[in-house]
C-alpha cells in the first residue's frame, strides 16, 4: 500500500512540477487574476460553473469570496451556478448543456466575469456558457485539462493544465489555480491580510 501512496503523491507533484514550468500558464493565470480584480473593482459579479467534482470547485470558489478564505474582511460578489432547481428545471425544459447559459442570460452583465471549469475541455454546457458570456460582454476564464479549440476560440483567457489521464489530478491543479485567484484578489483589496 504504501508503494500506492507515495506513487500518487509523486504523480501529484509531477503535475504541480509541470504546470510550474509552463511560463505561458502562469502567465495566463497571471491575466486570469488581473480580470477577476477588475471585474470587482468595477462592481461586477464573478460567475462559476462546472459539472461533479468542478461544480464542487466552483461552489468552493464562490464561497470563499462571499465568506473567507484564510483572515476575515468583506464579502465579494461571486455566485457559483450551482441552484438544483435551476437546473433541474432548465435540464428538464431546454436541456442540460443549457444550465450555465440560462442562469448567465438571466443573472449576468457586461463587465462581470465566468471562471467556466471543464476537465475534459468538451463539456456542452461549459461551451453554451462561453458562448453567451462572449455575447453578453462576460469575460470569460475557462479552466480545462484537455485542449479544445472550439472553447479556446470563446474564452478570453484559456488556462489549460494537462496532469496526468484522469480528472482527479487536473482539478488538483485548479483547486491551486482558485485558491491564487482568491490570494491574489485578497492582496490587492484587502493588504492587510497578509
Amino acid at each position: 500500500m504504501n508503494e500506492h501512496i507515495k506513487a500518487s503523491l509523486e504523480e501529484a507533484q509531477n503535475s504541480l512540477a509541470s504546470l510550474l514550468s509552463n511560463s505561458a500558464q502562469l502567465q495566463n493565470i497571471e491575466n486570469a487574476a488581473t480580470t477577476l480584480i477588475q471585474t470587482l473593482n468595477d462592481k461586477g459579479t464573478v460567475f462559476s460553473c462546472g459539472n461533479g467534482g468542478s461544480m464542487c470547485d466552483a461552489m468552493h470558489f464562490a464561497e470563499e469570496l462571499t465568506g473567507r478564505y484564510r483572515k476575515n474582511r468583506k464579502g465579494h460578489a461571486a455566485v457559483s451556478i450551482s441552484d438544483p432547481s435551476h437546473i433541474s428545471c432548465v435540464a428538464n425544459d431546454f436541456g442540460y448543456e443549457y444550465i450555465f447559459s440560462r442562469y448567465l442570460e438571466s443573472h449576468g452583465a457586461s463587465g462581470d466575469a465566468l471562471i467556466a471549469i471543464s476537465t475534459s475541455g468538451t463539456s456542452k454546457n461549459v461551451v453554451e456558457a462561453a458562448k453567451v458570456a462572449k455575447k453578453l460582454g462576460i469575460k470569460s476564464i475557462i479552466l480545462t485539462g484537455r485542449n479544445n479549440p472550439e472553447l479556446e476560440a470563446l474564452a478570453d483567457i484559456y488556462i489549460c493544465t494537462p496532469a496526468g489521464d484522469f480528472a482527479d489530478r487536473v482539478q488538483e491543479l485548479h483547486i491551486k489555480i482558485l485558491h491564487i485567484f482568491i490570494e491574489l484578489i485578497e492582496r490587492k483589496f484587502h493588504p492587510e491580510n497578509y
